[in-house]
C-alpha cells in the first residue's frame, strides 16, 4: 500500500513536502486513541533474539531510526510504534535556527538514496527538552523504556546535537555544552555530531586537536546537568575520513571513555549516482542511502577491529534488507540505524527488517 501511494502521490511532491506529509500521518495516527498502542502490538520487535543491552539500556531490538528523520521530537511515540527498537531526535542546536534555502532535498530513486543538505533546522534544544519532558508526563508514559502493556510504553530515545551555524568556531565548544545541558534529563543517550556537510565547518570539529576539548566538555556538562544518572555519550563520524582519522577518532574514543561511535554520517561523495544532470541539479549535501554501504560498512569494520568490544558501535549507512543488518553486526556493530531505506519502504519496513534478522540470528544458532 504504501508504494502505491509512494508511486501516486508522494513522489510527484518535492522530496521535503513528501517528508513532512508522511511524518504528519504518522504523528496523525499516533494521535489517535489506542491506536499506537495497537500499532505496536503488531509491529514491534518481540522475539528474544532481537533483545540488546548497550548504552545501559535494554533494546527490543538492534534497528534505530537515525537522526534527521524528527529533528524536534514531535512523533517519538508513533516512530516506536513503527517497530523501531529506537529513535535518536536531532539534529538539534543550542539555538533555533531555519536551516539552508530550499529546496535542500533531493531524491535518487533508481539509485535509492537522497541527497541533502537540510542545515540543522530545528527549534533549538530548549524547545525539544521541553517537549520530550512533557511526553514523559503523558499517561502511559512511564518507566525507562520498553513495553510495558497497553497503559505504559517508554521508547528509549537518543539526542542528537550539533553546532548552531551562526556560532564560530571559537565559540563551538560552549554551544554545544549549552545543548548538552538542556537535553541531558531527557536524553536515554547524547550523540555529538561533527561529521554533518551542511554547516560550514562542521567537520573540521573532527580532528583531534578540536575534538577532544569538545568532547571532554560535553562530558562535564551532561555529568553536572545528571549527577544522579551518568548519559551516555557517543560520536558520530563521516564516511570521508581518511584511515588514520578514524583511528585516531577511535583511540579518542577510548581515551575519553565515550559510550561509543556512530558510523557513520552522510557522505559529500557522489559515486553510485547515475544521472549526472540530477546530480548537478541537487547541487552539494550529505549523500544517504544504497551509495553509501560498502564505505560505510568499511568504516565500522576499522573501527571494530581498532577498538573490539571496548565501545557501542551504531552502524548507520545503506541498510536496507535483514541481511544488511545481519552483515553489520557480524562486523561488529551493536546496534543498527537506518533513514533513507525508511523513506522509501515505507511504515512496514522496519518489522520487516527486524523479523528477517530474527530468522537469521536463529538460523545461524541452529548450525
Amino acid at each position: 500500500m504504501y508504494r502505491a501511494i509512494y508511486a501516486v502521490l508522494l513522489r510527484r511532491l518535492p522530496a521535503e513536502a513528501a517528508h513532512r506529509a508522511g511524518f504528519w500521518l504518522i504523528r496523525a495516527a499516533a494521535a489517535v486513541p489506542g491506536l499506537a498502542w495497537g500499532l505496536r502490538r503488531a509491529l514491534a520487535p518481540r522475539d528474544p533474539a532481537l533483545r540488546v543491552r548497550a548504552l545501559g539500556l535494554d533494546f527490543p531490538g538492534p534497528l534505530g531510526l537515525a537522526a534527521g528523520f524528527d529533528k524536534d521530537g514531535e512523533g517519538v511515540i508513533g516512530l516506536a510504534a513503527l517497530g523501531f527498537g529506537f529513535v535518536e531526535v536531532g539534529t538539534v542546536t543550542a539555538q533555533p535556527q531555519p536551516g539552508n534555502p530550499k529546496p535542500r532535498m533531493f531524491r535518487f530513486p533508481a539509485e535509492r538514496a537522497l541527497v541533502n543538505r537540510m542545515g540543522f533546522n530545528n527549534h533549538g534544544a530548549a524547545a525539544l527538552a521541553a517537549r520530550l519532558r512533557a511526553l514523559r508526563a503523558r499517561r502511559g508514559y512511564h518507566g525507562r523504556r520498553g513495553y510495558r502493556g497497553r497503559r505504559g510504553y517508554r521508547p528509549i530515545v537518543g539526542v542528537n546535537i550539533g553546532k548552531t551555524k551562526v556560532v564560530p568556531e571559537e565559540a563551538a565548544i560552549a554551544d554545544y555544552v549549552t545543548s548538552a545541558r538542556l537535553v541531558a534529563d531527557v536524553a536515554d543517550y547524547v550523540v555529538v555530531n561533527v561529521s554533518s556537510p551542511n554547516t560550514p565547518g562542521l567537520r573540521d570539529l573532527q580532528s583531534a586537536d578540536k575534538l577532544r576539548p569538545l568532547l571532554a566538555a560535553v562530558r562535564a556538562a551532561l555529568d553536572q546537568a545528571s549527577p544522579r544518572r551518568r548519559v551516555p555519550l557517543l560520536v558520530k563520524i563521516a564516511p570521508d575520513l581518511a584511515d588514520a582519522d578514524i583511528d585516531a577518532v577511535a583511540d579518542l574514543a577510548l581515551e575519553l571513555g565515550l559510550d561509543g561511535v556512530i558510523a557513520t554520517n552522510t557522505t559529500i561523495s557522489r559515486d553510485g549516482l547515475g544521472d549526472s544532470a540530477a546530480v548537478a541539479d541537487a547541487g552539494p549535501g550529505g549523500l544517504s542511502g544504497a551509495p553509501l554501504k560498502d564505505r560505510s560498512l568499511s568504516v565500522l569494520r576499522r573501527l571494530h577491529a581498532r577498538t573490539g568490544d571496548r565501545l557501542v558501535l551504531i552502524a548507520a549507512g545503506g541498510i536496507e534488507t535483514a541481511d544488511d543488518a545481519r552483515d553489520r553486526l557480524a562486523a561488529g556493530a551493536t546496534l543498527l540505524q537506518a533513514y533513507t531505506a525508511f523513506i522509501y519502504e515505507g511504515p512496514g519496513w522496519p518489522r520487516r527488517v527486524q523479523r528477517g534478522l530474527a530468522a537469521r540470528i536463529r538460523a545461524a544458532e541452529a548450525v
